[in-house]
């Protein structure tokens, strides 16, 4: 070992270097350490996510949905913002610190030479809490792509894809069928492929027919109707009217809903799942940095909206959903892309959103200055703009700039809206 961890920082930064490459995909370093712990797949049911946008979104409400209705569940999702054991939850509940670490060191005496990678230790983590919970239903969000991704080594019951977007093109290929092509490379045979988009490259449901998998389709073979006050929900099995509006904000997120409520539905064998749950569920969800609304207190002080929108087609429903609030006075971007992002293609989508720009730096192996970053951007600006190094200090910047009923969007990466949350946190604000 090239330390001895004993504390979660020294462990994540020893896992860091165990790998040369940060991303490295494929899945025989991860078979080969669960053979040496003599692992076997429990008999909980697992339903995995992927997609390039919506995804962490569709494994919340399904979590929240299964736990309302008596379920013990897993969730399994990444990165995190502030605290890496928001990546591991067990019944709502953060892992405990040391039950963590207990896993890593299992992994450790099991992995010899193995190289694996920072996401590896996660996932592999993440697998052996699970079984040690003795949980119901295990629900897994894919990391990046599908086929070659950590997750994948996991055979799911139930496989979704949510959308598909150009990001991570060096790794999933130059166009959105070779991207499609690769997240549904999570369908299995026999197995229920959740298709939730009404506009899909064809390779995700041609892949999905060539695994042998039974495709289930937003739009065809399940679908979201809008309705006063809420929406229907019509699959093969369930027919749900009256569902009440997601908790998460956005149109977006009605067919969020409905995909996740397809998901819940193959399991519909597994427990007491009834309409009264699922409700409860969707109700309940709470998913930090999505378009994550903090009001100012009593109406002093501007309004703060933390999205992480880090590719093109997030930073367009982005737009969509600051249009389709009030407008207030003014709206200010505090702004951090990392260095593999197209920043100029995500800039291009929020044209005409802002009154006023405070570019950050983000840090890390992928990490872009402030001063880049608005060099990169400059020509498709169309407001003032700063650079600051650091998060906090634009925050604090923003913060004195804007009035009462002004709004601040912190936004481009979880580099970015994680310390904005420290920050506001340690304002009192959030």
């Amino acid at each position: 070992m090239l330390i001895a961890p004993s504390s979660l920082d020294e462990w994540l930064a020893y896992q860091s270097q165990i790998n040369p490459r940060a991303i490295d995909l494929g899945l025989d370093r991860l078979h080969g350490v669960l053979k040496r712990l003599n692992w076997a797949r429990p008999r909980a049911a697992v339903i995995s996510v992927a997609g390039t946008n919506g995804k962490g979104s569709v494994v919340t409400t399904c979590g929240a949905i299964l736990t309302a209705c008596g379920c013990r569940v897993g969730v399994f999702t990444s990165p995190h913002f502030r605290d890496y054991r928001e990546r591991i939850r067990i019944d709502g509940a953060l892992v405990e610190t040391a039950t963590l670490i207990g896993a890593f060191e299992r992994i450790e005496a099991a992995r010899g030479d193995i190289p694996l990678t920072f996401f590896e230790y996660n996932t592999l983590a993440a697998l052996l809490l699970f079984e040690a919970a003795g949980l119901d239903v295990w629900v897994l969000e894919i990391g990046l792509g599908g086929r070659l991704d950590a997750v994948n080594v996991i055979d799911p019951d139930v496989a979704v894809v949510v959308s598909i977007g150009m990001d991570h093109q060096d790794y999933l290929g130059s166009s959105l069928e070779r991207i499609g092509r690769e997240k549904a490379g999570i369908f299995r045979a026999m197995k229920p492929a959740i298709l939730g988009n009404r506009d899909l490259p064809g390779s995700v449901a041609d892949t999905a027919k060539a695994a042998g998998a039974k495709l289930k389709r937003l739009g065809t073979e399940f679908d979201c109707l809008r309705t006063e006050g809420g929406w229907h929900y019509r699959g093969p099995r369930w027919d749900l009217p009256d569902l009440p509006p997601p908790a998460l904000f956005g149109e977006a997120q009605y067919d969020n809903a409905a995909t996740a409520v397809a998901a819940v539905e193959e399991l519909s064998g597994l427990a007491a799942i009834t309409g009264t749950g699922i409700a409860k569920g969707l109700a309940s969800v709470r998913l930090s940095g999505r378009f994550q609304l903090i009001c100012a207190q009593a109406g002093v002080g501007p309004e703060w909206i933390l999205d992480v929108a880090h590719n093109p087609d997030a930073a367009l429903v982005l737009a969509n959903n600051l249009q389709a609030l009030p407008m207030g006075p003014r709206t200010f971007a505090v702004c951090g892309i990392l260095a593999d992002k197209d920043a100029v293609a995500i800039i291009g989508e929020l044209r005409g959103s802002f009154d006023r720009w405070w570019f950050v730096s983000t840090s890390g192996e992928r990490g872009r200055s402030a001063a880049a970053l608005e060099s990169c951007v400059a020509a498709g600006l169309d407001a003032p703009a700063a650079a600051f190094d650091s998060v906090a200090d634009a925050c604090a910047a923003a913060a004195a700039a804007a009035d009462d009923g002004d709004r601040i969007v912190v936004f481009g990466s979880f580099h970015t809206v994680g310390p904005a949350l420290d920050w506001l946190e340690s304002r009192g604000i959030l």
